[in-house]
């Protein structure tokens, strides 16, 4: 209670209740706002005693409940304070378990898998900015991680693509979870015939809050320049043929074992369509006990299902 109290003090709690209402009145990136927080934070020492001294009991009493901070669980808490280090991650962590309302287990996957630093951290490479408009821009940014992390796939010496791709779609609840909300599976080698030849798109999905399908593809080497230009054919054939008049612009996510950014970016620079490029990890990420602790992948399944 004494390190909570440490934590979380009268002027970190002021601090996250007013970048929560500037959330609430603004379009902001959530980037940003942990920016400002690792500023303030770098200035806590000082703040941290002035600010405990100025305010009273009866004040600190009235502030508490407005908070963050007063929404989640004590055990939510006891993970946070041991799992991570700084006001901004833990600001970040708090919305995210409001929002979706994550238990405490699958905060400390999340934790343990590094997802703040994967989602908000990470110098992310899209073209995002220059072909969607700002609103989507920002939650797409939001949405997209590097890396993202398969720890589920058991990957035998060089796995090739469908064998991996077969692996994802059986276990599509953990591929879910880890794309993020939202993600709602359409379909795997969606088949399109065009100009009498046959293609076919490794995974299809549509973006509820988006209110757009986000084309996967995945390569199992590094990133080619000629990816881009696939991953762009594909989009167009799935805003032609499946984008509905209330949609918005369908987006892409490219997959791949590895990227230079420099590469990635030029290869993006004269592309129309909004694509972001990503590397993913099969290697087993989340230690045995916090894997034990999870639901099983029948039963979340079976959750879905009924829902």
């Amino acid at each position: 209670m004494r390190r909570f109290a440490e934590t979380y003090s009268p002027p970190v709690l002021q601090k996250y209740l007013e970048c929560v209402k500037f959330l609430e009145n603004n379009a902001i990136q959530i980037q940003e706002l942990t920016k400002q927080i690792e500023v303030f934070e770098d200035q806590c020492f000082v703040i941290v005693q002035h600010g405990a001294a100025q305010m009273g009991q009866m004040e600190m009493e009235e502030l508490f409940p407005q908070t963050i901070v007063s929404k989640v669980s004590w055990t939510h808490h006891m993970i946070l304070m041991d799992k991570t280090s700084s006001c901004a991650e833990k600001f970040w962590y708090l919305l995210n378990t409001l929002e979706h309302g994550i238990s405490r287990n699958v905060l400390a996957l999340q934790i343990e898998s590094g997802l703040y630093k994967r989602q908000v951290k990470a110098q992310k490479i899209s073209n995002f900015s220059d072909t969607l408009p700002a609103p989507q821009t920002d939650f797409a940014m939001n949405m997209l991680k590097d890396p993202y992390i398969f720890d589920f796939v058991q990957a035998k010496g060089k796995a090739d693509e469908r064998d991996i791709e077969r692996q994802l779609t059986e276990h599509i609840t953990k591929f879910l979870l880890e794309l993020g909300q939202g993600f709602a599976f359409v379909g795997k080698q969606v088949h399109f015939e065009i100009g009498g030849k046959d293609f076919f798109l490794d995974l299809l999905f549509y973006h509820i809050k988006l209110h757009a399908y986000v084309v996967v593809e995945l390569k199992t080497d590094e990133f080619e320049p000629g990816d881009a230009g696939q991953l762009n054919f594909y989009i167009n054939l799935v805003s032609d043929k499946l984008k509905a008049a209330n949609d918005n612009d369908t987006i892409g996510i490219l997959l791949c074992k590895g990227k230079s950014k420099v590469l990635a970016e030029y290869a993006l620079k004269s592309i129309k369509q909004p694509i972001g490029v990503s590397d993913y990890q099969l290697s087993k990420a989340i230690p045995a006990e916090l894997r034990s602790q999870l639901p099983d992948i029948d039963e979340l399944e079976n959750e879905l299902i009924t829902q």
